[in-house]
């Protein structure tokens, strides 16, 4: 089994799984709750804010609040070096999968959309999704990863956990959103994964955070243009598609042979 390879300082605790679950339930009811609370009677539809009036109220402050809640467990404890940064590379070939997020992120931006809100509506989208990807990788990619490596998991179950509780998490939109949560959920499992490759490629999570607020910035906007149905969040899918085949084909050479070879030695 993988042994953990860091902790911040003395202070560090260890974290079981029970109570990260825990952690990640608080996390949930903090953004749902304030959403709810501060949306009652406007009849919006999440995540697509009509003004900068709903953006602030679905969007802002709700993540605003799950941040600094996840700020304040990781400085509880004393996890900033590892939640940072990613000691477990990967072959240089995983690079492939920021690129392609990238790119879709540039296509897939209603750019006209954003243009008609104006200036004020654009820049406060922008902040609240950059909260977003910063709040949730670092419970989701962060804590959760740390989590699970640190009670001994092997790595792969790391990934599969950590991006399966992320996916599930999402059912929090179900009462709101649907039966359509569920599509949510599967794609959010996949980007999931991709976003934990992201971390490991690069050496940390603000990558990972970058990229997937781009990712929700880029959805997000397609949405905002009331009662117009657009199709570049097509191409969205197409890149989870295009990854998922890629990464299924490579799946034995992400891990470096070195690395692998230190693993077997420890089993």
């Amino acid at each position: 089994m993988d042994a953990p390879r860091h902790r911040d300082s003395s202070c560090a605790r260890r974290l079981p799984v029970r109570v990260y679950l825990l952690l990640v339930v608080i996390y949930l009811a903090i953004g749902q709750g304030l959403g709810h609370v501060l949306t009652r009677g406007l009849h919006l539809s999440y995540p697509t804010p009509p003004d900068v009036g709903g953006t602030w109220r679905m969007l802002t402050v709700p993540v605003t609040a799950t941040l600094l809640f996840t700020v304040a467990a990781v400085t509880a404890l004393c996890w900033w070096r590892p939640v940072w940064r990613d000691d477990r590379p990967v072959q240089s070939w995983v690079i492939v999968v920021p690129i392609v997020m990238v790119v879709s992120v540039v296509l897939v931006t209603d750019y006209g959309g954003l243009a008609d809100r104006g200036v004020v509506f654009t820049l406060l989208l922008l902040l609240s999704t950059m909260l977003i990807g910063f709040s949730e990788e670092l419970m989701f990619r962060g804590v959760g990863v740390v989590t699970f490596r640190s009670n001994g998991y092997r790595e792969g179950r790391v990934a599969l956990w950590s991006t399966i509780i992320f996916g599930v998490a999402h059912l929090a939109n179900l009462s709101s959103e649907g039966l359509k949560t569920l599509v949510q959920v599967i794609a959010t499992i996949i980007a999931g994964y991709f976003l934990y490759l992201i971390r490991r490629r690069t050496g940390g999570i603000l990558a990972a955070a970058l990229v997937h607020a781009g990712w929700d910035y880029s959805l997000i906007s397609n949405g905002i243009a009331g009662g117009q149905t657009r199709g570049l969040p097509i191409v969205a899918i197409g890149a989870l598609i295009v990854l998922a085949v890629v990464v299924l084909v490579g799946r034995k050479r992400i891990t470096p042979v070195s690395t692998r070879s230190a693993a077997g030695s420890r089993t």
